[in-house]
């Protein structure tokens, strides 16, 4: 019996993995199609959004028939629903402001299921316009483990158009103009600087500081209901948590 609870649950568990990852690579798979479609160019060195997304396959494993698929789609050369990205906008527990990224092809299922799970965990859809404001959209490169200090790595990006480097507890981020980072990062590659991830992230332009356990929980459970929702690729808030909470 004991062999078969342990097969049992190691299927179990590989089943949520597959599924976890199914569901990472139809997001890309359509964060990919769109990306063709609004561009108007399936050549990722013509297509800024596209290198962009491309990249993020790879770095996710993501199957290069699946990307192909997908900008075939794109471009009409294989039958395929119709897709449209979809922001919203909200507020969270306290007050927090969050921005909602997602493509879906239907527009009504998506609304609702994004306003049943603000509401559900203590939030609310707010009207277009009212929290995009408070965000700007930027390249953020994330730097894998380094020996460098923060003085020494400032001195190796000083001549690079970056705009920030923060410190974390994770490490070293670097912020650039949205246009920038792509030739940012093989820049940083070429200095033989660690890239742990790149992307283009909407930053909030001020944040609002949490400190109560209890919201801080709130929060959170919100931010991975949403992100767990098949249409939403990404979720931005304004909500900022001290590093040991």
């Amino acid at each position: 019996m004991s062999g078969h609870s342990k097969w049992s649950t190691i299927k179990h568990q590989k089943q949520a993995t597959d599924a976890a990852r199914g569901q990472v690579f139809t997001k890309l798979a359509n964060a990919i199609t769109i990306a063709v479609r609004s561009g108007g160019e399936a050549d990722p060195e013509a297509n800024f959004h596209l290198r962009l997304l491309i990249e993020k396959a790879r770095a996710a494993n993501m199957p290069k028939a699946n990307i192909e698929r997908a900008i075939s789609r794109a471009l009409g050369k294989t039958e395929g629903i119709g897709l449209t990205e979809v922001v919203y906008e909200g507020f969270g527990p306290s007050d927090t402001a969050l921005l909602i990224e997602g493509v879906t092809d239907n527009r009504q299922r998506t609304s609702q299921a994004v306003k049943n799970t603000l509401e559900t965990h203590g939030g609310r859809l707010g009207s277009m316009g009212s929290v995009n404001y408070m965000f700007n959209q930027v390249g953020e490169i994330i730097l894998g483990p380094t020996s460098l200090s923060y003085d020494q790595l400032l001195e190796q990006i000083l001549d690079l158009p970056v705009r920030d480097l923060v410190e974390t507890d994770q490490g070293f981020t670097i912020y650039t103009q949205a246009q920038d980072v792509y030739k940012i990062r093989q820049q940083l590659i070429a200095k033989n600087l660690p890239i742990k991830s790149f992307e283009l992230i909407f930053k909030p332009t001020t944040t609002l500081s949490i400190t109560d356990v209890g919201n801080i929980q709130k929060i959170r459970a919100l931010l991975g209901a949403l992100e767990d929702l098949d249409d939403i690729h990404k979720v931005y808030t304004n909500a900022q948590v001290p590093g040991n909470l």
